[in-house]
């Protein structure tokens, strides 16, 4: 299962083999072009990793306060998936919170150093609290892809629960 999370300098990405194991994770930066550029990159992952499933974040307007450059963005990665035949999950940001609320996780910094502690790839990557004026650390959206997977696994679980107690 893969993850992006598209950010105005690029996007960040997350792959897992099963719910609390991450496969690999990254950043990509780019300058020129960011829409094609980051497609370019994210079909790349995607014949690298073959994921079954990737996984965005809503980006529609009334979920969403995205750019419209990163709404055409993933309006575009939706398409790429489509071709490719993969499974496409997205979650808003009430959804990934609502996730993580039973470990106590709200913000995104909350919810990047809950994940920090259960997976120790991205332990170092934890970015610092910010500060008033400070930028937001563009390793967040590496924990923020993360949070997609883990808040997909999360909601699939309870959906299986359902099931089988429906089914008892």
């Amino acid at each position: 299962m893969l993850a992006v999370y598209p950010t105005a300098r690029g996007f960040g990405w997350a792959c897992f083999d099963g719910p609390f194991t991450l496969f690999e994770s990254g950043l990509h930066s780019v300058s020129k072009d960011k829409n094609a550029a980051c497609l370019r990159k994210i079909e790349g992952l995607l014949e690298r990793l073959k994921p079954e499933t990737l996984v965005l974040e809503a980006f529609d307007k009334g979920s969403s306060l995205r750019s419209g450059r990163i709404r055409r963005l993933s309006l575009s990665i939706v398409t790429l998936a489509a071709d490719q035949g993969l499974e496409l999950a997205v979650f808003t940001k009430a959804d990934v919170q609502a996730a993580f609320a039973g470990v106590g996780a709200r913000t995104r910094h909350e919810i990047a150093l809950a994940i920090g502690r259960h997976l120790p790839g991205l332990a170092y990557r934890t970015p610092k609290d910010r500060k008033n004026g400070d930028s937001e650390d563009k390793r967040l959206s590496i924990f923020n892809a993360a949070a997609l997977v883990l808040t997909h696994y999360h909601f699939g679980s309870l959906g299986l629960l359902e099931a089988l107690r429906d089914a008892a």
